[in-house]
């Protein structure tokens, strides 16, 4: 069961650039307020304790933590938000998957459209390109030497793990949806730090973009991720090793 993915790599360098610029702060919060907003309480609200270890796989400080749970019963306890997920197209054919968190979807919609078209992509009908991706829960644990690759494999398969990928710094565990949160909580009892801890949306097969389509596509992804209301994006392109490591 064990490979090679350059997905832990991607997960822990990208993480910790988000978390420097302090964007990743922001959008995860979100996520935490709006899971607390009818449970504050992380032991009997699955959804909150996910969002949790989101946050503390990217190094947000519990003060943090604590300020965006007490957020929901203060700002947030009048507000609706919607999650919503746009699909759409990049250059060269390239599948885009955008999920946001949004009080206000036409704002949303006209920002996410707008970055779009302004580099090359344009948003699809719902289902357009969803059916080439695979949703799963990702959790990517640190690898230390005290940590051998058959305990942590045997660790993750007890906990009901599907697959388990092996990484120079770290180990990969796949989930099904339906059993990320009782993985991830059994893992994290056995003391295991994580790298990243979330659901995704992984594509079944990846493409090839190079020299202009390459450099759009680029731009196209850090504009969305630029997007306040736009907490995760995904897509079906295989990026470079030096563009990774950035």
């Amino acid at each position: 069961m064990s490979g090679h993915s350059h997905a832990a790599n991607i997960a822990v360098k990208k993480a910790k650039t988000d978390a420097i610029k302090g964007r990743i702060f922001t959008k995860v919060g979100r996520e935490i307020a709006v899971a607390a907003k009818n449970n504050p309480d992380p032991n009997t609200n699955s959804k909150l304790a996910d969002a949790i270890a989101k946050a503390k796989a990217v190094n947000m400080p519990n003060d943090n933590i604590k300020r965006c749970i007490a957020k929901a019963a203060g700002e947030l306890s009048n507000a609706t938000y919607e999650e919503l997920t746009y699909e759409g197209y990049g250059p060269a054919g390239s599948a885009v998957i955008i999920k946001a968190l949004t009080d206000n979807k036409n704002r949303t919609v006209d920002f996410i459209r707008t970055a779009m078209r302004k580099h090359g992509g344009s948003l699809g009908n719902a289902g357009c390109v969803s059916f080439t991706f695979t949703t799963m829960g990702i959790i990517v644990v640190e690898r230390t030497p005290e940590l051998t690759e058959d305990a942590v494999m045997e660790m993750a398969l007890d906990a009901g793990a599907d697959d388990f990928i092996v990484e120079d710094d770290a180990f990969e565990i796949h989930t099904s949806v339906a059993d990320f949160s009782s993985v991830r909580k059994e893992l994290e009892g056995k003391g295991l730090n994580f790298f990243e801890a979330e659901i995704r949306m992984v594509p079944q097969t990846k493409i090839t973009l190079n020299g202009d389509d390459l450099t759009k596509f680029n731009k196209l992804i850090d504009a969305l991720e630029d997007l306040d209301d736009v907490s995760d994006v995904y897509h079906n392109v295989d990026l470079p090793e030096d563009e990774e490591d950035e």
